[in-house]
């Protein structure tokens, strides 16, 4: 079976572990959100590609959900002694040498798809992860501060502001004159199924469907293409989805997530039990919908969810 997963960093990597945990067999190939990629201390950072290679290659720091197991921090506090920032996004000193390797590559004339197949081959992940686009893309957050409206990058809205004031836009910069990487399409054409795990279904999954080609190319693959809902009674079940869903005008609920993404993309939206009685909605909708737990509690539940996924691209294939 081949799967293509769009994933964007914990709750996507999350996911995929349960994935190769439910389908050892499988062929899954990763499209990986660079919208979050940011450029700090001179190199190039890309924090939903190497949190799902660390995921899967046995490299990441479980308690946080992102960065290197067994970290030290002595670069950064040098940095900071020196006066030099931002002292709010926190590389520790093992994750720093993947970020030298890959800006070295990149510098060299390397693309970001070939860095990253290069990293990889260390790491092992049991996934083929490739970027969504070569091409720089960043998304942007529009807030108003002290009076004063500007645009941010999201990781400073994100880390450093903690979505604590309102999102007034999110945009991918870049995106509309992106392409994407080479096997992105490819892999979307010979696809058996298409996953959207529970990853942030705007700064995410949304980022990776804003270079132009890669929906159009999912609306028309063929197969059944799944999604699982991120929010779970209303509230994200990770993080603050609830913010950049406001921002570009959706409610923070399962079903207001499925009718963004659209029975054009989506055939099958998995629900948690909890918000069971949002199925019927999501099926008038022209979504097939189920209600099972959603809630990622190890890695059990994880495969768990991945196989009521595939259960229901099934369903969506035999109908």
């Amino acid at each position: 079976m081949r799967i293509v997963v769009l994933a964007g960093g914990i709750g996507g990597a999350r996911f995929l572990r349960g994935l190769q945990r439910a389908v050892p067999d499988a062929d899954i190939t990763v499209i990986g959100n660079t919208g979050d990629d940011i450029h700090l201390f001179g190199l190039k950072v890309c924090p939903d590609l190497d949190t799902v290679m660390y995921t899967l290659g046995g490299g990441i720091n479980e308690e946080q959900g992102w960065g290197r197991t067994d970290e030290t921090f002595h670069l950064k506090e040098e940095l900071a002694a020196y006066g030099v920032g931002p002292e709010w996004f926190g590389l520790g000193d093992r994750d720093f040498a993947t970020h030298i390797v890959r800006t070295q590559m990149l510098s060299a004339g390397y693309p970001l798809s070939a860095v990253t197949e290069a990293l990889c081959d260390r790491w092992k992940p049991g996934v083929r992860l490739i970027p969504m686009s070569d091409d720089r893309v960043e998304t942007h957050v529009a807030v108003e501060i002290d009076g004063q409206r500007k645009v941010i990058h999201f990781q400073e809205y994100w880390v450093r502001l903690r979505a604590s004031v309102p999102a007034e836009a999110v945009v991918p910069v870049g995106a509309e004159q992106a392409k994407p990487a080479p096997g992105v399409l490819e892999a979307i054409a010979e696809a058996d199924v298409i996953l959207f795990p529970p990853s942030n279904p705007v700064v995410s999954i949304g980022t990776i469907l804003a270079v132009p080609g890669i929906r159009e190319a999912i609306a028309d693959a063929g197969v059944p293409v799944v999604g699982l809902s991120p929010i779970v009674g209303d509230a994200p079940v990770r993080g603050m989805a609830d913010k950049v869903l406001a921002a570009v005008g959706v409610e923070s609920t399962a079903t207001a997530v499925a009718e963004h993404y659209g029975s054009g993309l989506l055939d099958g939206w998995l629900v948690d039990t909890v918000d069971a009685s949002t199925v019927e909605r999501v099926e008038a909708a022209g979504i097939r919908c189920r209600a099972v737990p959603l809630m990622m509690s190890d890695l059990d539940a994880a495969a768990q969810m991945a196989r009521e996924a595939l259960t229901l691209a099934e369903e969506v294939r035999a109908s």
